[in-house]
């Protein structure tokens, strides 16, 4: 039991979390935390009360402190806490409101603004397991029902994954890891035995004959060995590339456990190579290692020197044997852009494919008019979107060879042009 002070001098009574209505209540905000995807328990509850009891309901402001405090345990939980926070410890009014916005209304030509992320998965997670309401109804006078005519999946498949809920991601998830992942092979420099007759295999037609001691001599064959080349995944773990980032990660988890030469790194302000935490069989696992390892996860960027710190310490190591990069980042560089342009031509030289993968082309309309974006586009030898199911599985498919116009960069340098 505590006092507080409202700040303009005036104490307040003391608060007791047991009586009345609030212990309740914190109980509830923690479950819907825990259904919108932030790790909470029963001793982060208890926690919870006990810190509201110290600090005492000063001030709005005050309160979403003290609860931030324990529940929020990393960086990009943070907007999902304060929609959780907004929406839950709301006015009386608002209810009255919600229920007017949910009542049928006549459809209007205004533009509406675009839903947040953590708007999703915080409604997601007070309404339970109910189905959000479809946009659109229809009409009366139709007898059969369109809404069930697509199934969930491929609906699931054009949903971005901004805008997912929590239970959607972990659907996107388990597609990833259901996904059928390129195989595609390089021709190597060592050959292995054969039995088509395309190449004489000296060595092994001389071995042969020694062991029948030299009567008999048949020819032995030989082909060029082909493996799977090197893969590089460079991703952008800024604060508008975080969420991108994370379900990313699962694919590329899912691309390790397919192919043995992978390497991940991550960058926002600084390079870290999470490609040790991301050889664990458990991907929630695997992911948490990367997040504990990572110090700038959701903060700035700073393209062009972690460009320039990966090709002066890991490009000899890692780009060798022809090797296909991943780079997932908007472009939006912070810094100016002549360290970035140098380095991304480095980058473009060391490696076989250079494949950009940026979330902005969801929208129609995208132009190359950043800095960053027009100092990259000519540097790259695709251009792709990243930011839904159907997206990586184009993705897989130009890892397979399978390539087109759509991702030819120079359309977008041209379009930028004009």
């Amino acid at each position: 039991m505590v006092h507080s002070s409202t700040g303009d001098g005036a104490i307040l009574p003391p608060v007791q979390v047991g009586e009345g209505k609030l212990a309740d209540n914190i109980l509830h905000f923690s479950r819907v935390l825990r259904r919108a995807g932030l790790k909470t328990s029963p001793q982060a509850t208890l926690d919870a009360m006990a810190a509201v009891e110290a600090v005492g309901i000063g001030a709005r402001e005050e309160f979403h402190a003290a609860l931030a405090a324990v529940f929020v345990k990393r960086r990009e939980d943070m907007a999902v806490f304060d929609e959780a926070f907004r929406l839950f410890w709301r006015k009386r009014d608002l209810v009255e409101k919600m229920i007017q916005m949910m009542s049928p209304k006549v459809a209007d030509g205004r533009d509406r603004e675009k839903p947040k992320p953590a708007a999703a998965r915080v409604s997601d997670s007070l309404l339970g397991h109910q189905q959000r309401a479809p946009k659109r109804e229809a009409p009366p006078q139709v007898e059969t029902d369109a809404r069930f005519t697509a199934s969930g999946s491929d609906v699931l498949r054009q949903t971005d994954f901004a805008q997912m809920t929590a239970a959607e991601l972990g659907e996107a998830r388990r597609a990833i890891a259901r996904l059928v992942l390129p195989l595609a092979e390089v021709a190597t420099r060592r050959y292995q035995p054969s039995t088509r007759p395309a190449r004489i295999d000296p060595r092994g037609t001389l071995r042969q004959a020694m062991r029948s001691g030299g009567a008999m001599m048949l020819p032995k064959f030989r082909s060029v060995r082909r493996r799977p080349p090197p893969l590089v995944v460079l991703a952008d773990i800024s604060g508008s590339m975080s969420q991108y980032s994370r379900i990313f990660l699962h694919f590329a988890h899912a691309l390790m456990e397919k192919r043995r030469r992978t390497h991940v790194f991550l960058f926002g302000t600084r390079l870290t190579n999470v490609t040790r935490q991301l050889r664990q069989r458990d991907p929630d696992a695997a992911l948490d290692a990367c997040t504990a390892s990572v110090r700038d996860w959701s903060g700035g960027t700073r393209i062009g020197e972690t460009l320039k710190d990966f090709n002066r310490l890991w490009g000899r190591r890692v780009l060798g044997g022809g090797a296909v990069v991943l780079l997932i980042t908007d472009g939006l560089e912070r810094d100016g852009v002549d360290v970035l342009e140098t380095e991304i031509d480095r980058l473009h030289r060391s490696c076989r494919r250079l494949i950009w993968l940026n979330p902005l082309l969801r929208f129609e309309g995208f132009a190359a008019r950043a800095r960053g974006v027009r100092a990259m586009l000519p540097h790259v030898d695709e251009f792709r979107p990243v930011h839904n199911l159907d997206s990586l599985g184009a993705l897989a498919a130009a890892l397979s060879g399978e390539t087109g116009r759509a991702a030819d960069p120079r359309r977008f340098l041209q379009r930028s042009a004009a």
